[in-house]
């Protein structure tokens, strides 16, 4: 099936994933900085969902990520632990985890996020959720690993 000028100009690719990743972990570092700990919280999460879908479009055709929610709507999700599945990743995190405390406390913190915290007023830790993403031992590191 072909796809309609307006599906082409919105699919999203494996570099566009990683772009956004890599886009929202600076935006969140910045907010975390300047105390805005909502906000931060929010685009890590953000960042990792993205390049969790950077992982899931590397297995598809031309990297592609699925345009038709229809007919792909798992990977539509914003469940970090559904995407890892999705990614095939799950089974590699948890023997990741096993060797590396730190990647197994950073996730413990990530894997926490839920899109509908973009609606809190108070009550997150962004600075936490960033250094979960970007520190060395940090979840969008080990996710680079594999996308």
């Amino acid at each position: 099936m072909t796809p309609t000028a307006a599906q082409s100009a919105t699919r999203k690719t494996r570099k566009d994933f990683q772009r956004l990743a890599e886009l929202r972990a600076k935006e969140a570092t910045a907010l975390a900085r300047s105390h805005n700990q909502q906000g931060a919280y929010y685009l890590a999460g953000f960042a990792v969902e993205c390049a969790l879908k950077a992982c899931i479009a590397k297995k598809t055709r031309r990297h592609d990520f699925p345009a038709d929610a229809k007919h792909a709507g798992r990977v539509y999700s914003h469940d970090l632990t559904e995407l890892l599945k999705l990614a095939d990743l799950a089974d590699q995190l948890d023997k990741d985890i096993r060797t590396n405390r730190q990647l197994a406390a950073n996730w413990g913190v990530i894997k926490a996020w839920r899109i509908d915290c973009r609606y809190e007023t108070s009550g997150l830790n962004g600075t936490d959720m960033v250094g979960s993403l970007n520190s060395p031992d940090g979840v969008l590191e080990w996710i680079k690993l594999h996308w």
